[in-house]
């Protein structure tokens, strides 16, 4: 299945949480935190302001990035997690 963002919207693909601590801590499911980095799989064509001007996004497909920790709406497609989140959700691209 594909999916196609509408409006600001950009689904990411999430990176794995950790598995073990820096001290060499192994973490079990519940306690690993939330990831906040992820792989971009598509982008929607922009936002509309009221006079109806696009802006177009700021992030492309395949840019790695930044998001709030509990932004979005989770899915799953074809057995992969994936996070639809709004651009102003996302807070740095990675280089």
């Amino acid at each position: 299945m594909t999916l196609k963002p509408l409006g600001d919207r950009v689904i990411i693909e999430p990176s794995e949480a950790a598995d073990v601590t820096k001290g060499g801590i192994v973490l079990p499911d519940n306690a690993k935190e939330k990831p906040t980095k992820g792989k971009i799989l598509g982008v929607g064509p922009g936002r509309t302001t009221d006079d109806g001007t696009v802006i177009s996004p700021k992030v492309k497909v395949g840019d790695v990035v930044l998001y709030e920790k509990y932004a979005g709406t989770n899915i799953e497609v074809d057995g992969d997690e994936q996070i639809i989140v709004r651009e102003t959700e996302i807070l740095a691209i990675v280089e």
